[in-house]
């Protein structure tokens, strides 16, 4: 992308359907080996993926006394592996079934002698085919799966910057690829109430675990709006908070979904995203730390 042109790419879902459902998948079976391997960590954080100069990393995976890392690389679009001892392995990022690359996936990882046991079907999804059995060929369109990276790349950039304002306990900015979606979430300190669960093909204890304290949480999805939307939300969420005044004014409250949502769009096409987008951060996060009373002046950076 010549570096004079807008960096929030148009990502019109409508020209991307099947390689956005290629890539959910793809990302879930990668995901699914952090989570058969890596210690538990609270709330999940262990089984996410990062943000990289290339596309998505797991960062290192342990694995015995080694370890590796598997990068999707949307420059040269192949799923690079690569071993604490020098070894390397490559899954080309093409128009196949599920079925083909997951069987790809788990030959290079045998050829580098890692053994791993995963749930080979996919979770938080209304139909869970097993990936062995998802034969249906997919399209898969370099250019948009470049696109979709970018906007990630964008927003990790400013998250951070929202993240970096709290001094409580936060998350990373990391990526969940049962939404999917790139997300950071700000703690109370509060234990929550149980949560009731209900996500589809995912165990309800999974959602108690995740949420077993206070969060504001927000991030973006590829969902919501013509080209996906960023997303803000509080569990437990505290009476008035789809009442509260946030911002920008192209924000709203989704009553089904019980979260406030800013279309992509809105932020791609301001004369500054970057303070858009903060701002829709900034109003929905005070919205649950207000409502919620949250000790903001010890969880928050001096400004």
């Amino acid at each position: 992308m010549p570096r004079d042109e807008n960096p929030w790419p148009v990502l019109t879902l409508s020209g991307w359907e099947e390689t956005r459902q290629l890539l959910h998948m793809w990302f879930q079976i990668v995901g699914k080996l952090r989570l058969a391997l890596a210690p538990m960590v609270n709330h999940w954080w262990q089984v996410t993926l990062y943000v990289s100069a290339q596309g998505l990393t797991t960062s290192l995976v342990p694995y015995g006394h080694r370890g590796f890392e598997a990068e999707f690389d949307f420059h040269e679009h192949v799923l690079r592996f690569h071993t604490t001892e020098g070894e390397d392995g490559r899954v080309e990022l093409r128009s196949r079934s599920v079925a083909d690359f997951y069987q790809e996936v788990m030959h290079v990882l045998h050829e580098l002698a890692i053994d791993v046991h995963l749930l080979a079907r996919p979770v938080e999804v209304p139909v869970a085919v097993p990936f062995a059995e998802d034969s249906a060929h997919r399209a898969y369109d370099p250019g948009a799966a470049e696109r979709f990276w970018q906007a990630l790349v964008q927003a990790h950039r400013v998250m951070s910057v929202f993240r970096g304002r709290f001094v409580g306990k936060g998350s990373p900015v990391h990526f969940f690829w049962g939404g999917p979606d790139l997300a950071v979430t700000r703690f109370s300190g509060r234990r929550a109430p149980r949560h009731p669960g209900g996500v589809p093909n995912c165990a309800d204890w999974v959602q108690v675990l995740a949420y077993s304290h206070e969060v504001s949480s927000a991030g973006f999805w590829p969902g919501g709006s013509d080209e996906g939307s960023f997303y803000s939300y509080a569990y437990p969420r505290p009476e008035g908070f789809s009442d509260w005044p946030v911002e920008p004014t192209a924000a709203y409250y989704d009553e089904a979904l019980g979260e406030f949502l800013l279309p992509y769009e809105a932020v791609r096409t301001a004369g500054d995203p970057d303070a858009v987008l903060l701002s829709f951060l900034e109003s929905t996060y005070e919205a649950a730390a207000e409502l919620g009373k949250w000790d903001r002046t010890a969880l928050e950076a001096a400004r």
